[in-house]
């Protein structure tokens, strides 16, 4: 299926692990990429420019179109300027894949106020950023034609958003913040045809490797390897792609062979009164119920061998 052809789509954090695998893979499928990423011109980023102009290089030789834009995904400024980067190069904006992001991780006893502002600021104002320049842009494009337009958003979570790790209490609310955010986007944009979902990847990447469960995403001596993070591409390419315009607000998690749609959220046990609630009436009808569960569940899923 190619039926990325001429799409253009911008990605950011794209210079390495999931970022570049994305930017590859839709290349491979026709879409023109805007690969986003910090450059060493940000001031502390240590960050190196030649990776990001290594990901378009290889698009290139491949026979691919691509241009680097280097920037703090968080920042409004190039956020505005990848949108532009991607209308003045290729003539359109259709595809927003937010994947920029690192972890600091510790227990908040532990953890900086500074360690705290810099997690989620990258991941969900980098969010953020991104979406309201591509909405901006959807929004007057919509206008000026009269009816919908082509663009699809997919924003980068993480389990930690829903398993609450005790040692993320940065990284686990940025996540959860980002999947509030693109449903919330969603609804704002079905109007004008825009999509916007988002993934949560089980994937060996620089993150998953430095932390708390990092032995568990090493590549094994042999046999399938499911924390390959090509694993997770597939999907985000299919969520970019017009087979995808009726899927919306969603959910996902995937890894190895797996595609899993998470449920919506639903209401839990209900209790009614006929008088105002009392303390004493409280413990009545809630004491019960929570007598029957454990004060903590590990939610997390099992993963096979």
């Amino acid at each position: 299926m190619s039926s990325l052809d001429g799409k253009v789509a911008v990605i950011t954090g794209a210079a390495h692990g999931l970022g570049r695998g994305h930017a590859l893979y839709l290349a491979q499928q026709g879409a023109r990429i805007v690969v986003n990423d910090l450059g060493a011109n940000v001031t502390g980023s240590g960050a190196d420019e030649s990776a990001a102009q290594q990901v378009v290089d290889e698009i290139r030789e491949a026979g691919g179109e691509a241009v680097a834009h280097y920037g703090d995904a968080a920042d409004f400024g190039a956020a505005e300027s990848m949108v532009h980067t991607a209308v003045e190069k290729f003539g359109s904006l259709d595809i927003l894949i937010l994947n920029a992001g690192f972890t600091r991780d510790a227990i908040i006893y532990n953890m900086s106020e500074q360690d705290f502002d810099d997690v989620v600021r990258v991941h969900l104002k980098g969010h953020f950023a991104g979406m309201k320049f591509a909405s901006v842009y959807w929004r007057e494009k919509a206008k000026q034609q009269g009816g919908p337009v082509y663009g699809r958003i997919i924003g980068t979570a993480s389990e930690s958003a829903i398993f609450m790790e005790p040692g993320q209490p940065n990284y686990g609310p940025a996540k959860a913040g980002i999947i509030n955010l693109t449903m919330g986007t969603a609804k704002l944009l079905h109007k004008y045809g825009v999509t916007a979902n988002v993934v949560m990847p089980r994937a060996r990447t620089r993150l998953t490797l430095q932390g708390q469960g990092g032995a568990m995403f090493e590549k094994p001596e042999e046999g399938f390897d499911h924390f390959d993070p090509a694993n997770s591409t597939p999907l985000f390419a299919y969520l970019c792609s017009p087979e995808a315009q009726r899927i919306t607000a969603q959910l996902f998690i995937v890894w190895g062979k797996q595609v899993m749609v998470m449920a919506r959220m639903q209401r839990g046990a209900n209790f009614e009164s006929d008088e105002p609630w009392t303390l004493e009436s409280l413990q009545k009808e809630l004491g019960p119920h929570f007598e029957k569960q454990e004060p903590i569940a590990d939610g997390f899923p099992v993963i096979p061998g």
